[in-house]
């Protein structure tokens, strides 16, 4: 698969994080609101949805510190289809859920949560009941799905024991050690299955989403976190691969250095990857890290793809990330050995390089044509040289975005820029007051293989509905659209339009 092949012409697309989008008890979750928006996307002649990591979340809500880079959250399992299908029977709690979320503007992680624990007690509960045949179709997907054991043993843990981190456990489960968990899972068979039947009915709701997607010609765009949590399935089931040792102590941590924005730069408190070990096994968990993210998706936006060329190590004792060195990774041969793993000629991943990137980095992406990242909110510091400007992207192996999740909306980007700055941009570019709008035919103008608006930008909402503000901990990940998808629609024919007159023009 090609990055042009996949998309064919050139294309539009829209971010919002399912959690965002309505037709679910609580949220969109993998049921009729979804296909109803895919359908709405498909009407209105936009080819491309992009979403978050769709994995679970930290406490916090991020799905980019999620405890297991395989599984699918539990926040998105459909009631409505489990109902009709009979895998569970209709239960008062759904009802007093429903009228608990609709109270709130906002998504709510403790409501999401009682939602799925409820079900995963159900569909427990009717398992038995099910056909010889549905049940043979459950065994086969946790043959052919090697992880969701631990991912399912893990959680279960985590529940006996508060939700503490792994290395808070009994050294027999910290240290996984076999006559333990083997006891564990005899003795706690039926939590066990539960978190696995919930990620089989979860895959198989999204099957439906994606089959669907592809008959509208409609891709989908992941994202998929470069490094992982330190209290994650993953570094607990195999901690060799990673720069830590057996009771949790980070040897080395991951984070970028001090820059404009930070004198100490970031510490992102993951362990960094004992990259020798990974070569030693030929990349086996990226590979199939990497095969499990496209069984779901079509494309995949890789964060961070700057370390698979370099990567900046700080010590673990370190409390900033001040005081660390770049390291080479193995990013060449890793992409190569997955490229030959998946059989394509081209990867489908699109590089986020943002930031201050080398040119070993620019080198490495384009070695493997990968398409790279501009956002328009960047663009304009009144530097001719400015990367971002359009008039500097050169080529159309990119996808441009007016701002990403992590950017502040388009309207509030604008209302907070200095006056004499936008006075300039006003008489440059002829910006109005619909500055959302004024971006995204910016970007739809420029040579790009993809362009891409988050739905905030589209609907021309501030900083209310902004879903995350980076170094915040607080009211992030929790923004969901309060509108039905026909509310919308004339926002979305617009866009569509607009689209097909810049892109097939340009």
């Amino acid at each position: 698969m090609s990055f042009n092949a996949s998309l064919k012409t050139r294309s539009a697309g829209i971010l919002v994080h399912p959690s965002s989008l309505p037709g679910g008890s609580y949220c969109g979750t993998f049921g009729k609101g979804l296909i109803e928006w895919i359908g709405k996307l498909s009407k209105n002649n936009i080819n491309l949805w992009q979403f978050l990591p769709l994995t679970p979340t930290d406490p916090m809500g991020s799905p980019y510190s999620s405890p297991s880079s395989f599984a699918i959250n539990p926040w998105f399992l459909d009631v409505n289809e489990l109902i009709k299908d009979n895998f569970i029977e209709q239960n008062i709690n759904f009802e007093e859920i429903r009228i608990e979320a609709e109270r709130l503007d906002h998504f709510d992680f403790k409501i999401a949560d009682k939602l799925s624990i409820t079900l995963s007690d159900l569909l427990l509960e009717s398992f038995d009941k099910q056909s010889e045949t549905i049940k043979n179709d459950f065994y086969s997907w946790l043959r052919t799905h090697n992880w969701v054991e631990d991912f399912s043993i893990f959680m279960v843990l985590k529940g006996q024991f508060n939700n503490s981190p792994w290395w808070l456990w009994p050294e027999e489960y910290r240290l996984k050690e076999y006559s333990a968990i083997k006891f564990f899972k005899k003795q706690n068979c039926n939590e066990i299955l539960k978190k696995q039947l919930v990620q089989w009915h979860l895959d198989r709701q999204w099957e439906k989403i994606k089959r669907f997607a592809k008959s509208k010609n409609i891709k989908l765009l992941g994202d998929l976190p470069f490094y992982v949590s330190k209290d994650s399935v993953d570094v607990w089931s195999d901690k060799s691969l990673f720069s830590i040792s057996s009771s949790g102590e980070l040897f080395f941590q991951s984070g970028v250095p001090p820059d404009y924005f930070s004198t100490t730069g970031q510490l992102w408190g993951t362990p960094v990857y004992s990259w020798p070990k990974h070569e030693s096994t030929k990349f086996d968990w990226w590979k199939k890290r990497f095969a499990r993210q496209f069984e779901l998706v079509d494309l995949l936006r890789v964060d961070h793809f700057r370390a698979f060329s370099g990567y900046w190590r700080v010590d673990g004792k370190e409390k900033t990330a001040k005081n660390g060195e770049w390291v080479n990774s193995p990013g060449r041969q890793l992409l190569t050995s997955l490229k030959n793993y998946l059989g394509v000629s081209k990867l489908p991943i699109v590089a986020e390089d943002l930031g201050v990137i080398t040119d070993d980095v620019n080198e490495l992406r384009n070695e493997f044509d990968l398409p790279g990242m501009k956002i328009l909110q960047f663009a304009f510091d009144g530097k001719e040289d400015n990367p971002y400007l359009p008039s500097n992207i050169e080529g159309n192996n990119w996808v441009v975005y007016t701002g990403t999740h992590d950017n502040a909306t388009t309207i509030s980007w604008w209302q907070d820029l200095e006056i004499e700055l936008k006075k300039d941009l006003e008489k440059k570019y002829n910006f109005s007051n619909n500055t959302s709008w004024n971006l995204i035919e910016m970007g739809m103008k420029t040579k790009a293989n993809l362009f891409i608006a988050p739905i905030q930008d589209i609907l021309a909402l501030d900083d209310s509905s902004r879903l995350n503000k980076p170094g915040t901990t607080k009211n992030n990940w929790r923004w969901k659209l309060n509108k039905s998808l026909n509310e919308i629609n004339d926002n979305l024919r617009q866009y569509g339009d607009l689209a097909q007159l810049n892109l097939r023009n340009n």
